[in-house]
Formats: structure tokens, sequence, C-alpha cells
């Protein structure tokens, strides 16, 4: 089984002549042991095309040293990276399946095989407070790599690493780098060996660039921000982390409303298929996330109740209920994740933000284009809510103002706070409508589980009672909603 760690590192590029300063002295810094000597080689695996590497990820097998295994290297954040590691096992030709499944947001059923090896001989020293504990760890790396996509000769360099330790602070990281940089050491402009080793081979793929004016600009920047969504959630829904289901979930639909509501401005026609591709996914997702979603509101209830009104052992049936459905919809949405029909998808995306095909209206201001196409949203809204009281009209007024909320976020970057505030009244009411939906899914639930229950020779009693918490909690939102829908109001975004 594999364990994941978070490290956050720079690195620095040591000309020949320039040696490793004195650390000792530095704040909090009680003392500096080593240099310890380790001899590492990896060798690291990508597509026949580098695509793990274009986008940052590095995948490897390394021997040697105190972490010998697969890593797998995922981006987090600024100088920071999460590690999934599984121990070395047999020499192979493929990666594990775990780590290989985890980088398919990118790969997309291409085979992956060794691109580079490198050999490594570091010098360590650890900088510990005065307790011991490990503050910041500081490598001196003499490398020789070469590149297995092609006939390049043997590439040696030297390089310095600088990672923060369990005690330390990124304080500490800036303190070490100003006394590197003093002594002639200077950041590196790759984040990984295999990044300085492949070079111009892995240079990004070319996108739009945009000024930020137009309402092209505005709109794709968007669209952009939910494409990198969508790949960061990926091996998070695998691994079946907290809320990544959710999160590429919504990612989707953000994408997916911006595609509709903006269709003048991404031409409508080109993107129909997406958008149809996109819903399908967030189908998939949703099976996943209604589960979660129902289990947790069932369990809170359930919390809440005075104990004299708990009868049965309801908590063993929620799980009993619910367990298998949610391992079941897990296993769905990775298998649909591994389809080439998801693969495609993410063809389509990568393909609309590298060439959006915008229509003339794209390249006009985006304070002129873009309000009006909020105010249309708007409509849509309105024509749906205004007199909507049956369980299905609450449910399409939900979704015309989750579309509503996902336009005036596009447009937010451009008017600011009077897009944000008016942003937040809608997701009011969105939520609200949530709330309501939510309990015509519960209902029929319950139903079941008390019947379930009581057949198995368990009192339905708690389950009849939430039911009708339910039914009551319905109906104080159907009597809210009028008034929280009049204080909307218009989007007034010119």
């Amino acid at each position: 089984m594999s364990r994941s760690v978070h490290e956050t590192e720079r690195k620095y590029e040591a000309p020949g002549g320039a040696a490793l300063p004195d650390l000792a002295d530095l704040p909090g810094v009680a003392a500096v042991a080593g240099p310890e000597e380790q001899r590492l080689e990896a060798v690291y695996y990508d597509t026949a095309d580098l695509r793990l590497a274009r986008a940052g990820l590095t995948l490897r097998r390394r021997t040697g040293g105190d972490d010998a295994g697969w890593h797998l290297k995922l981006p987090v954040g600024v100088d920071t990276r999460e590690e999934v590691r599984l121990p070395p096992g047999r020499a192979a030709e493929q990666p594990p399946k775990e780590l290989g499944s985890l980088v398919q947001v990118h790969a997309r059923g291409h085979e992956l095989a060794p691109v580079a090896r490198i050999q490594t001989t570091r010098q360590r020293w650890q900088l510990v407070d005065d307790k011991g504990r490990l503050l910041t760890e500081v490598v001196e790396d003499l490398v020789s790599g070469q590149a297995l996509v092609d006939d390049s000769a043997v590439d040696s360099w030297r390089e310095i690493e600088v990672e923060l330790g369990e005690r330390g602070d990124v304080a500490l990281l800036d303190r070490v780098e100003e006394r590197l940089t003093s002594s002639g050491i200077t950041r590196s402009a790759s984040s990984a060996k295999l990044t300085r080793l492949l070079g111009g081979r892995v240079a990004a793929t070319t996108t739009s660039t945009t000024s930020g004016k137009s309402a092209g600009d505005v709109v794709l920047a968007y669209l952009r921000e939910q494409a990198d969504a969508v790949k960061h959630q990926d091996p998070r829904v695998r691994r079946g982390e907290d809320d990544a289901v959710h999160q590429m979930r919504v990612a989707t639909r953000r994408m997916r409303s911006a595609l509709q509501a903006f269709g003048t401005v991404v031409e409508r026609d080109e993107t129909r298929w997406l958008t149809e591709e996109l819903k399908w996914l967030a189908g998939v997702l949703g099976e996943a996330r209604d589960l979660e979603v129902l289990r947790a509101r069932f369990e809170h209830a359930v919390g809440r109740l005075d104990d004299e009104l708990v009868l049965g052992p309801v908590k063993a049936r929620l799980t009993r209920h619910f367990a298998p459905l949610e391992a079941a919809a897990h296993e769905a949405a990775v298998a649909a994740l591994d389809s080439e029909r998801y693969f495609a998808l993410l063809d389509a995306i990568d393909a609309l933000i590298t060439d959006p095909p915008f229509t003339p209206v794209a390249h006009e201001k985006a304070a002129k284009v873009l309000p009006a196409l909020v105010d249309k949203t708007y409509r849509r809204l309105r024509k749906r809510a205004e007199g909507a009281h049956d369980d299905t009209a609450l449910h399409e007024a939900r979704k015309a103002a989750k579309r509503l909320r996902y336009a005036v976020e596009v447009s937010e970057p451009q008017f600011g706070k009077r897009a944000k505030a008016y942003r937040k009244r809608v997701k009011a009411v969105q939520e609200l409508l949530g709330e309501h939906q939510d309990g015509v899914v519960a209902r029929p639930v319950l139903r079941e589980l008390g019947a379930k229950a009581q057949l198995d020779g368990e009192n339905g009693f708690t389950f009849g009672l939430l039911h009708g918490l339910e039914t009551a909690a319905a109906h104080r939102v159907e009597d809210r909603f009028p008034e929280v829908w009049r204080r909307l109001g218009k989007p007034k975004l010119r």
C-alpha cells in the first residue's frame, strides 16, 4: 500500500567554484549533522511524448538511500509537491498499477516506459533544533544523467537541494537561500532533475494567451481554471480522498455552465459535444457524491436526536446500507476515469483551452459583453423561479440559479465587489433550493430504510421520524423561497 508525504524543497544551481556556506549559526539551528554520503540511481518513466514531465509530474524507481522504491511526485503549490511512495518490489517494465492509475489524467492510456536514468552522489546535512528535531535538510548532489528518449550524451551537473523538515518553516528556507545566494549559488530554473536533464524536450504546450480585457480573455481564464481543477482532482478521486469527488464534479459543472451561458463568446455549436460529455462525467461523479451527502445528512440528523428517539441499531443500518453502495460508486467512478471516453473528453478540454473557438464577440471589451449575458442567465432563472411550487419546478429553479451563480463568477475578475456581492446572494438562493432537493432525494431512501428495518425485525420508528423532519423542512423552504427570491433582484454589473 502506498504512503504519501508532502515535501517543500528548493533547488539551486551550483557553479563549480561555489562552496556551501556555513549554516550552523542560522536562527533556531542548534546543530548541523553530516555530511552523510549516499549513492542513488533512479529510472524515470513517462509516455513517449513526455506527457508527465510537461505537466510537472515525475514517476521514478529509485535504488539506494533511505527511501528506495517507487516515487510519484504531484505538484501541489509553490515549492511543494506530494510524493506518493511504494516499495521497490522487483525490477519491472511497468510501474505499479496504483501509481500508473494516478497519472492517467495525463498519460490517457499511453504506455509508460523508461525515459531517463539519473545517478547521484549525494552529500547530506541536517539542520536540527535544540531537541534534535529536523528543521531542514541540505544536500549537495553531483548528478550524471542520460535521456533514453533519444541518443543524447550523458549530462553532468552539480546542484543543491534544500528541503523543509518537520519542525522547519519557510522563513528558515529564506535565510538559507540568502546564504546560498551570497555564495554564488542561485535558484534553479528546473523544479526537478528530470526537467533539467530533458531541457527543451519538455517545453510547455503553447496555449492561447490573453490580455484580460476582452470577453474572450475573461471566459477563457475561467475555463482554464476549471480544466486545471479537473486534472488536479483526478488522482485525488482515484485515491478516495475527502471532498475530491465533489470538487471535481463542481469543476465540470462550472465549465459546462460557462460554455452554455457564454455561447456567444465561445462558439456554442463547437462546444455542444463537450458540454454533453461534461454532463456525463458530472453524472458519473454524482452517484458517489449523492451517496456521500445522504449518508452524512442522515448521520448528522441521527446525532441531533435525543437518545430515546433512536430506536434500534440505526447507525449500524446506515453503515450497512451506504458502505457497499459508496464502494460500488467509487469503483464505477474510477472505471469511468480509466475509459477512452474520459480520455477523449480530456483531449477536447485541452483543445478548447489551447485554441478556443471564439466568436467575433469574444474580441469586444468584457465590460460591454458580459453584463448582457449575465442578464440573460438571470432571465432564465426568473422564468423558472416565479411560480415554482412543486418539487420538480423548484429543482429546475435551483439548476438555473447555479448557472447564474457561475456566470457571475466568470465575470467577477472584471466587475469586482459588485459581482462578488451578487454572486453570494445567488448562492444563498441556490443553497436554499439545494436543501429542498436534498430532502426530496432523502425521503424515499428513509422510507426504504424504515421498511427494511421493519422486515428485519427492527424498529423503523427513527427512520419514520427522520422522514417527517425532512418533510417539515421542505415545507419551510417552500414557504421561505418567495421572499428569498424577491430579495435577490436583478444583477447590476453594467
